[in-house]
């Protein structure tokens, strides 16, 4: 029999520490405004009011909404969203709420900023890896540990698109918590020399943070700008909403629907 042995580090996640699961599971409640048993175990990311009605309208699935984020939930597909806002600390929340609940996968369907030649608006961009510019991730483990997204996820997400006759992109993407960046030539620097494919405010801190709670989590990212070549306005992001944004929700949907019954077997460590 092998002996599974903790760092003192572990004492702080929900799988380990009885008390904060409790809580994690009453924040998830009032942050969502809905009842921890309304959670299905398939679980959609989004920063966007668009994707929640969209979600709501299509599936019949209510929106819900709590001190601080909605959600809504379909008993038809057995998934539910949540709209957790903007950013790499309300990232690592949500995933340390959930992890109460213990999700079979989660999904981020976010949107990036298209840094490499071959990338337009409207491509999808499936992230292999995340560089850790960002001051959440930290908190739950050390700077050395790479942020990976669930490879069974990923592999999923790829397949679905190709049934779909559809094209996407992967690569590694630039998570920073420095939004108005644009005008800043030294950091525009930086990501040139990282040879990034893309740059984007969460994915970092999702995959760091489930991998510390024990949360399977992906990521399937929608190119909305091309911020090197031209700053996102209001009415090119409305562009990018009408023309790309319902597909990319029925991919991430049909992924997190079928996961269960079409994924592959994927054998991972445990510890």
């Amino acid at each position: 029999m092998t002996t599974v042995s903790h760092d003192a580090s572990d004492k702080q996640r929900t799988w380990n520490n009885p008390k904060k699961l409790a809580i994690a599971r009453n924040m998830l409640e009032r942050y969502t405004g809905s009842s921890a048993k309304d959670f299905h175990k398939h679980i959609i990311l989004t920063n966007f009011e668009y994707y929640m009605e969209r979600f709501s309208k299509r599936y019949n699935a209510p929106l819900k909404s709590g001190s601080a984020m909605r959600a809504a939930h379909s008993k038809a597909l057995g998934v539910s969203i949540v709209d957790f806002k903007i950013g790499s600390p309300t990232a690592a929340l949500v995933i340390e709420m959930l992890s109460a609940i213990k999700p079979d996968a989660v999904l981020m369907l976010g949107m990036c900023g298209g840094l490499h030649r071959d990338l337009k608006i409207g491509d999808f961009l499936l992230p292999m890896a995340a560089i850790r510019d960002e001051g959440t991730s930290i908190h739950f483990m050390p700077p050395q540990v790479p942020a990976l997204p669930a490879f069974k996820i990923q592999k999923f997400i790829s397949q679905i698109i190709l049934e779909k006759n559809l094209k996407y992109q992967a690569g590694v993407v630039h998570t920073t918590d420095y939004r108005f960046w644009e005008f800043d030539d030294e950091f525009k620097a930086t990501i040139r020399r990282e040879k990034v494919a893309a740059v984007e405010m969460e994915c970092a801190t999702l995959f760091v943070t489930s991998f510390a709670s024990k949360v399977p989590c992906g990521a399937l990212l929608l190119v909305s700008d091309l911020p090197l070549k031209k700053v996102k306005t209001k009415s090119s992001a409305n562009r990018v909403f009408r023309d790309y944004a319902d597909v990319h929700l029925e991919i991430g949907v049909q992924a997190m629907s079928e996961i269960d019954e079409r994924g592959d077997k994927v054998r991972h460590f445990e510890w």
